[in-house]
């Protein structure tokens, strides 16, 4: 692909935002890197359109970053996923790695901005998450 790297990153993270999974895999198969920056600074996970679980989970198989906080706030794609009240995309996000446990740039954590508050389905999730595939098999392992 023919393009500066900021330029990459900048049409890789339009294609986030809006959500548009097909120019978002085209770009990956043309080489440019799932946490290229745009001119903010940030990367696709952290612009991406919340709403297109599928865009996640394509950045995040290609080797995006669930874990790189957003420049300016501090805050994780994680948060960005609570606070908006996108279930599936915060499932895909902690499948894919992400920490549910590490605090924005004002120390706040996922739960404590999650739509709908500790007790709504966004909320439950993140005081209960399931167990990640091989977590278990970890744990067993460990215990030997």
């Amino acid at each position: 692909m023919e393009g500066s790297p900021r330029g990459d990153g900048d049409r890789l993270c339009t294609a986030a935002a809006r959500g548009d999974r097909e120019e978002v895999r085209k770009l990956l198969d043309a080489g440019v890197d799932p946490n290229a920056t745009n001119c903010f600074g940030r990367t696709p996970l952290q612009v991406m359109m919340l709403g297109s679980p599928r865009v996640a989970e394509l950045l995040l198989q290609r080797g995006a970053d669930p874990n790189r906080p957003d420049p300016s706030t501090g805050c994780l794609p994680a948060h960005d996923a609570a606070r908006a009240g996108f279930l599936e995309t915060l499932a895909a996000l902690h499948r894919a790695g992400a920490r549910l446990d590490q605090p924005d740039g004002r120390g706040r954590l996922p739960l404590d901005v999650a739509a709908g508050g500790p007790h709504g389905a966004v909320g439950r999730y993140l005081r209960h998450p399931p167990p990640l595939p091989g977590a278990g098999r970890a744990a067993e392992g460990a215990a030997r």
